[in-house]
């Protein structure tokens, strides 16, 4: 019991306790933040995958407008409603 109550009250284990303490609940940069901060790195990397891979399908929807001048036709119908001259355009919404 005396050994026991000895070791408890040593100053370094005190001390080594008490930083564990604070450092793992009370520091800015405790325990959860850090949790908090790795989940937001995961999340971040996952959204620049993301940006990535579109960046690539634009970049060849990008090529292919500038090298086929079909699918460009295409491209100018179906987003600027353009037409021929000897063509009449119907535009039908849905809801």
């Amino acid at each position: 019991m005396k050994k026991l109550f000895r070791i408890s009250t040593n100053k370094f284990l005190l001390t080594g306790v008490a930083f564990l303490v604070w450092m793992i609940f009370f520091d800015e940069n405790n325990w959860s933040a850090q949790r908090k901060r790795s989940n937001d790195l995961k999340a971040t990397e996952q959204h620049i995958a993301y940006l990535e891979k579109q960046i690539a399908i634009e970049e060849k929807n990008y090529k292919d407008l500038i090298s086929d001048p079909k699918v460009l036709e295409k491209f100018a119908r179906e987003n600027y409603r353009m037409k021929r001259d000897n063509e009449d355009v119907y535009v039908i919404e849905r809801k």
